[in-house]
């Protein structure tokens, strides 16, 4: 059980450790855990709406996908110029001493191989968390997410994701409620 209690700590750090892209937009902030959150959800959505989709398999992936920054931190895309993370042995050391390490193991290493259909919309599920954030940030008034916007829906690599992108960059961050409001 203190494995499980040590794993259980690990995961809770992912709140308090912010997600590094945000400084080089100059607005939004988001930690790992709300990044993780976002993207599970949104792997939820998918596996509803792409026949096949094994659910369990694609959320438990969004869900931890970034687990090893726990240990590594979050690397942003200067600082992946310059220092090299050894994500393989942070999931190791962090799963060793478990039950069910090896599963873990084997999710997240499926997720960075972006071979099988859970694993490429998990991955787009990743990136759309990013676009609702940029979006939203941009609806607001910020202007670098134009400039990043574009880049990241190039990422994506489903013809749902790319669907759902769509969808999102055509909407306000706030239509789901204004639409419907009145005093």
């Amino acid at each position: 059980m203190e494995a499980i209690a040590d794993l259980l700590f690990e995961a809770k750090i992912l709140k308090d450790i912010p997600r590094s892209g945000f400084a080089f937009l100059g607005a939004g902030r988001e930690s790992v855990a709300e990044h993780s959150f976002a993207a599970a959800f949104i792997g939820y959505v998918m596996s509803q709406m792409e026949p096949g989709a094994d659910s369990q398999r694609l959320v438990t992936m969004c869900l931890l996908h970034d687990l090893p920054e726990a240990r590594i931190g979050d690397l942003n895309y200067v600082q992946k110029k310059y220092v090299v993370a050894d994500e393989k042995r942070a999931v190791a050391d962090a799963t060793q001493n478990l039950p069910f390490g090896e599963e873990i193991s084997e999710l997240i290493d499926e997720f960075n191989r972006q071979e099988t259909m859970e694993a490429m919309l998990a991955h787009d599920a990743d990136q759309l968390a990013f676009i609702l954030d940029l979006k939203s940030v941009a609806d607001v008034g910020g202007q670098s997410p134009d400039k990043w916007l574009p880049v990241v829906r190039k990422r994506l690599k489903t013809e749902l994701g790319g669907k759902i992108a769509d969808a999102v960059l055509q909407r306000k961050w706030d239509a789901w409620w204004m639409e419907t409001y009145s005093e």
